[in-house]
């Protein structure tokens, strides 16, 4: 994601707090109150593989990161142009505030939650909303030291969700002809985190009218010694599976090596959806339902030595 990396350093050229170096240890800093704590980080991760409780805060499990400044909340509910929105921080949600141990909140759509903090270690906490038996872990980072490629490879299935259609932009001169050539747009939907449609609608094809000719089921799998790196595989209702390597080239566009026409695809997201939005934007669509994280478990699979 070399892409991402060179557009958030062109971006991230000072930060409102000092750096901070990110580590994890059983020391705390009891020197400050709640309220210097919450604002101490410029985001806070939200884990979504720590959560415990059967209950749901409907905007923290919504978010990628939340921030607390100066009695407004804020955060990142979209993948596409962390970094950049709101200055990094994302969108304006709501209110807070602290009192003692305890976390205020007030959003704009999910009304008041009130939480009990404790400090896990300097830069993690644990938020518990007994009301709603459900506690989130909450990991402090600056922004210029984000982990942003984190973020997209941890959270895959959600970025794919982000548009409204992926549509093929490039193939690569190399690669042997096969069935998937025919494939010109992809869709991945909140449904289950596991639903796609594909299309051979002709390129350029508004987004409304596609036509999607098959359906099935995607599975992501993690690339064992790989970061960076996931595989994809889509499963047709038509017992057809298709094999890829998949890479994020940036925001928009996610490159497909398959597996058996050694073919490269590139996709490019169209219908930027945003989620939670205080103001409608020119061709994207706003939710401020249907999605929320969820806990994933991935398999994990070996790296092949194809290309």
């Amino acid at each position: 994601m070399k892409a991402i990396k060179l557009l958030l350093v062109m971006f991230i050229s000072g930060a409102l707090f000092s750096s901070c170096t990110v580590i994890v240890d059983d020391t705390f800093n009891d020197t400050i109150s709640l309220d210097e704590l919450m604002s101490s980080y410029d985001l806070w991760y939200v884990d979504i593989h720590r959560t415990s409780g059967n209950g749901d805060v409907p905007f923290v499990s919504r978010a990628f990161t939340l921030s607390f400044f100066n009695g407004n909340m804020y955060a990142n509910n979209n993948i596409t142009d962390i970094g950049f929105t709101g200055n990094g921080l994302g969108i304006i949600v709501g209110n807070y505030n602290t009192f003692g141990g305890f976390l205020e909140t007030f959003h704009d759509i999910d009304g008041r939650h009130d939480f009990e903090v404790v400090q896990l270690s300097l830069n993690e906490i644990r938020i518990y909303d007994t009301f709603q038996n459900v506690s989130y872990v909450l990991v402090g980072y600056q922004r210029n030291n984000f982990d942003y490629d984190m973020v997209f490879y941890d959270n895959i299935e959600y970025f794919l969700q982000e548009y409204q259609a992926w549509e093929r932009t490039s193939i690569s001169a190399t690669g042997t002809p096969n069935v998937f050539d025919n494939e010109h747009y992809l869709q991945f939907t909140p449904e289950n985190n596991t639903t796609f449609y594909s299309s051979h609608d002709p390129f350029g094809t508004n987004i409304a009218n596609i036509l999607w000719d098959f359906t099935g089921y995607y599975e992501i799998f993690d690339v064992q010694g790989f970061d960076d790196l996931k595989v994809l595989t889509l499963n047709y209702d038509s017992g057809d599976i298709e094999e890829f390597e998949l890479s994020v080239i940036n925001d928009q566009r996610i490159e497909l090596f398959h597996y058996s026409s050694e073919t490269i695809y590139q996709f490019t997201g169209r219908g930027f959806i945003q989620f939670l939005r205080n103001e409608k934007k020119s061709e994207s669509t706003v939710r401020n339902e249907g999605r929320k994280r969820t806990k994933i478990t991935r398999k994990k699979k070996e790296k092949r030595n194809l290309k």
